[in-house]
């Protein structure tokens, strides 16, 4: 079972990098530092999209407009490492 909890562990983990890969790339498109036109960059960009976006969604509809300052992925990764301290503290020491 602690097997189990340890791969939640490293996929929580892997999904915050994810979305801060998600966020410098929207940078980096908004600035032009990258051309979307490039097919990695575009698949890059699409992939990143289809993964982050179903989370982020819904806590882009609860937050207020904040007039082009996007705070959704900030409140995922915050969620997301409360999550991690839920199981880390609660539930993997009670696991046998």
């Amino acid at each position: 079972m602690k097997a189990i909890l340890d791969i939640v562990l490293i996929v929580l983990q892997l999904y915050i990098y994810l979305l801060i890969a998600s966020a410098v790339l929207s940078w980096l498109i908004a600035f032009n530092v990258v051309n979307v036109r490039n097919q990695f960059v575009a698949t890059i960009g699409e992939f990143l999209y289809r993964i982050t976006e179903p989370l982020l969604a819904p806590i882009r509809r609860r937050l207020p407009n904040m007039s082009g300052l996007d705070l959704s992925p900030v409140v995922l990764i915050l969620l997301i490492i409360l999550l991690e301290r839920l199981i880390i503290y609660y539930i993997y020491p009670n696991v046998f």
